[in-house]
């Protein structure tokens, strides 16, 4: 076993993809300083966006809101009512197909979807509360300048689009006359307001939204008086929660495999963070790693023949083999085991060796990505003043296939927010899973508007 770990090693050395390069407090102090530039002027990877809601609010009950959650790969709509405690009731809730999911459409026909969408309930409310989880600017009236379409969502002739004006016309164009207020938020922000709300006698120094399924993005509560980019901001008293775009940070060194994934992508050079660990990618980058050892020789000939025919690789096909190396029913079992009896699966050495490669391969890679969200989320935690005392951590609440599902993933982001969080930085947070916490966000940010 020490042999196969040591030969994975150099080999991942080779192409700049051993997780040990990614020294964490050098990275630490890099996010720091791009945050900190993203809060001074409009450059570098990190956009560090204003959202211009507070998180301070009392959460208005009895009153209906029309709730819009448009991901990257589905599109939710429901009505969403919070009682006198402040607990919410979510009715009328159907999912659909993500426009510009399955080929690219054009403006007017995303915009078209969504009102087919919402029509069964748009006389319900007249706020609608829009959770847009693509990059975009929010204006002081909080609606959202788009920037651009990522997770290979296509629609052409959106970007630096007022998406809720947008809207606002599209629905007059299809008879309805009454005026309806949208607000703009993404994914991250409405999870952090899920959270913040799902925990109301818990003593926390502050809250940050995390995201890492298909995609990966962080939000956290700023003070106005570091927010230099804006005058409006910087002079007022209060917070603002500022969602950072994390995904698209860019001064993590890729690696070679990072590079080739990069390339086969729709928006190539742009959001390399999420690109290294997301759900979205990672399988990709694993097996684009695996192409290269089988072509290295890392392989026995029948592993690297199944290897090399293999053209995708989804996450959930690596966590299948990852929970059950020894079946033939997926992807990576078949090329290890080729055509064998399952019975004697065990007993070939051959296979076993191959096995046992292929899971070295993966987990380095998701020891990469636990290393690098480390960073992400000490940096984030560091720049917001809060999270030094344990007996009062940062609440992230977390969101995201990724984060949750990935059987590599969460037990070796644990390890480094013990060892280099806590114990070399002295920062503390704790994790929270908030059931549709996007939903409730987006519904209190609606009701705010």
């Amino acid at each position: 076993m020490i042999f196969v770990s040591k030969k994975i090693n150099d080999f991942l050395n080779q192409y700049d993809m051993l997780p040990e390069n990614i020294d964490l407090l050098a990275e630490y102090q890099i996010f720091v300083c791009e945050m900190q530039s993203g809060l001074t002027e409009h450059a570098g990877t990190l956009k560090m966006l204003p959202t211009f809601i507070e998180a301070d609010r009392e959460i208005p009950f009895g009153e209906p809101v029309i709730v819009i959650d448009a991901g990257g790969t589905n599109f939710r709509v429901a009505v969403v009512i919070f009682n006198r405690e402040r607990k919410p009731l979510i009715k009328d809730l159907v999912l659909y197909p993500m426009p510009g999911t399955n080929g690219e459409i054009s403006r007017d026909e995303f915009y078209e979807t969504i009102v087919k969408y919402l029509m069964p309930i748009i006389d319900k409310s007249n706020k609608i509360g829009f959770c847009f989880s693509f990059p975009m600017s929010i204006t002081p009236d909080r609606d959202g300048i788009l920037l651009s379409f990522n997770k290979e969502v296509r629609v052409c002739g959106m970007n630096n689009e007022l998406i809720g004006a947008g809207l606002k016309q599209a629905l007059k164009n299809n008879g309805v006359s009454e005026e309806k207020s949208i607000i703009l938020i993404n994914d991250t922000v409405a999870t952090l307001l899920g959270g913040k709300a799902a925990c109301p006698d818990r003593v926390y120094d502050s809250f940050i939204g995390f995201i890492l399924g298909t995609g990966t993005n962080t939000c956290y509560i700023e003070n106005n008086s570091k927010i230099h980019k804006y005058v409006d901001i910087v002079r007022s008293q209060g917070s603002t929660i500022i969602n950072i775009e994390s995904g698209g940070y860019g001064r993590f060194v890729r690696g070679e495999f990072d590079r080739r994934l990069d390339k086969m992508t729709s928006d190539p050079d742009n959001q390399q963070f999420e690109k290294m660990v997301s759900g979205a990618y990672i399988g990709r980058v694993i097996l684009e790693t695996l192409h290269q050892a089988a072509k290295d020789g890392l392989f026995s000939d029948s592993c690297a023949s199944g290897i090399r025919m293999l053209q995708d690789l989804s996450a959930k096909e690596v966590d299948d083999f990852c929970y059950y190396p020894y079946s033939n029913t997926n992807p990576l079992g078949l090329c290890v085991n080729g055509n064998a009896d399952s019975r004697h699966l065990a007993e070939n050495s051959q296979a076993n060796d191959d096995r046992i490669m292929v899971y070295y391969v993966i987990d380095s890679i998701f020891e990469r990505a636990a290393r690098m969200v480390a960073v992400n989320l000490a940096a984030v935690i560091h720049q917001s003043g809060k999270g030094t005392n344990p007996c009062a951590p940062i609440l992230i609440a977390a969101e995201g296939t990724t984060f949750y599902k990935a059987k590599l993933f969460r037990s070796k982001l644990d390890y480094y927010v013990r060892t280099f969080m806590n114990d070399q930085l002295g920062l503390y947070c704790e994790f929270i899973k908030v059931e549709r916490a996007t939903l409730i966000g987006t519904a209190i940010a609606g009701l705010w508007g």
